[in-house]
């Protein structure tokens, strides 16, 4: 069997359809939108273009659920977050698959961002049993404290197209966990995950209209829709800054919560103390992941000058060898970007690197032919304000830079409107401290080159957005506080 019958197989038309109060129904408008294959240009499949109608169906759906499923036994609620678990974990051939299928990533890194993304499930299954309320006395006597945690109530949640499976379950975990129900929108490149997730949730058990799938090619014209509604409580976006503040400022109508995951300029620090063998192969996971097409991808290298030259030819050597292809080849480790658009902006980023006097050590040329490829690319000597430095780039390019002092190296990490994530490389303790005070973002890895982790915080600062997935802290965007005054005499 290929394997686009296998995808056949996987996701037949009736679950290429909109998820709606538990049944997969066709959308009002019988609109279509395409599935790209990026690794050559081609039409995968189609699933249904949903319409505002659709989209106010679906909140109906999630409003109409929402008193049940807030009452439901929190034990209950993890134990369906459990079985998903289980479930995507089972399903995780078939997962990676779609995934590698519809967004290029190798079968590999698409199986591992499965597993990623199980583990919020399992992990706020964990939690929705722990929310917690207090008790207090009055610190000047006669009452008691108490406050009690409630769900917010619906949610719209916009997930991007780079991940299309965690970046799902790391809002629709703790939702359930907390008891809220949701209207999820996957980005129109990457339907198809989301889909055969939403239709695993249904065989753990999830009730009907708890979660809900719109698939559409307006996205924007969903999102205004919905914020326009009183009914809808919560908002949950992970994609571009320019859209983010368009959707906090739609929020302000309704006064809705808002968490924004948005841009990065990770800055991937390197001193002359580190262990430059660690530093580039911790180089290679904060870069490559994903082809470079993550928010949380080092995006400029800023090197000690005393050590740049051997880390950018270690670097090189490295990139320079890895295997482009289709994500579904054996020995793949570099699929194709998401689409034409997109090595139209790469390419155009070292373009501009290049005519300010960066000098190309390996790739920096899309190549010929089907698909969209651009290979891993390491420039040097790049300027301050060189696109690939002050801009975020989507893909495999490593421009690096140099610094001569602590304080430089902290002044250049900074000097962007962004704060999402940064790397460094060093065995002084002491130096670690300061930059973790020092250096404005909301993540840092230090002598790793992988920050992401279900049990913590994601999330960042400045333009890079507020409100923070996973975590204890994921949890506590989904609950309001009530506070209940208690005479006792």
């Amino acid at each position: 069997m290929s394997f686009r019958e296998r995808l056949g197989h996987l996701l037949p038309e009736s679950h290429r359809q909109l998820y709606v109060g538990g049944a997969w129904v066709p959308g009002s408008g019988g609109g279509r939108i395409d599935v790209i294959d990026p690794a050559d240009g081609s039409v995968l499949t189609d699933v249904a273009d949903g319409t505002l109608d659709d989209a106010r169906a679906a909140l109906d759906a999630a409003v109409a659920a929402q008193a049940d499923w807030a009452a439901t036994a929190p034990r209950e609620r993890g134990e369906i977050l459990r079985r998903a678990f289980a479930l995507v974990t089972q399903h995780a051939d078939d997962l990676a698959l779609v995934m590698s299928l519809e967004m290029g990533k190798p079968i590999a890194e698409a199986k591992g961002e499965v597993i990623y993304g199980a583990e919020f499930l399992r992990w706020f299954s964990e939690e929705a049993v722990r929310i917690h309320g207090r008790w207090m006395q009055n610190p000047a006597g006669g009452s008691r404290l108490l406050t009690v945690r409630k769900p917010v109530g619906p949610c719209l949640f916009i997930t991007p197209w780079n991940f299309p499976l965690a970046m799902g379950t790391r809002k629709i975990g703790p939702a359930i966990a907390a008891g809220c129900t949701m209207v999820v929108k996957p980005a129109a490149q990457t339907p198809l995950t989301m889909l055969h997730l939403a239709a695993l949730l249904a065989e753990a058990g999830l009730p009907a209209g708890v979660l809900n799938v719109v698939t559409t090619s307006d996205s924007g014209g969903l999102s205004s829709a919905l914020q326009a509604d009183a009914r809808l409580r919560k908002v949950s976006f992970t994609g571009s800054t320019v859209v983010g503040k368009k959707i906090v400022e739609q929020s302000a109508g309704q006064l809705q919560r808002v968490s924004m995951e948005l841009g990065g300029n990770a800055p991937f620090l390197v001193f002359a103390d580190a262990d430059l063998d660690a530093a580039v192969e911790g180089a290679m996971v904060a870069k490559m992941r994903n082809m470079g097409e993550a928010c949380t991808s080092a995006n400029r290298f800023l090197v000690e000058e005393s050590v740049a030259a051997d880390f950018a030819e270690r670097l090189a050597q490295r990139m320079g060898a890895l295997r482009v292809g289709r994500g579904q080849d054996v020995g793949v480790q570099v699929g194709p970007l998401i689409d034409e658009k997109a090595v139209a902006s790469v390419s155009a980023t070292v373009a501009d690197a290049v005519e300010r006097g960066a000098r190309v050590l390996t790739g920096g040329e899309a190549p010929a032919g089907d698909g969209y490829f651009f290979p891993p690319t390491v420039l040097v000597d790049v300027p301050a304000d060189a696109d690939a430095v002050t801009k975020e780039t989507f893909g495999p390019v490593a421009p690096i830079t140099t610094f001569t002092s602590e304080d430089q190296a902290i002044a250049l990490s900074n000097a962007t409107e962004y704060g999402l994530a940064a790397y460094a490389y060093t065995r002084d303790l002491a130096r670690t401290i300061r930059l973790a005070e020092r250096l404005e973002t909301g993540m840092l890895g230090i002598n790793t080159g992988l920050v992401s982790n279900p049990a913590a915080p994601f999330g960042g600062v400045k333009a890079s957005g507020f409100g923070r997935e996973g975590g204890f802290e994921g949890i506590e965007e989904y609950l309001d506080t009530t506070y209940v005054a208690l005479p006792v005499s």
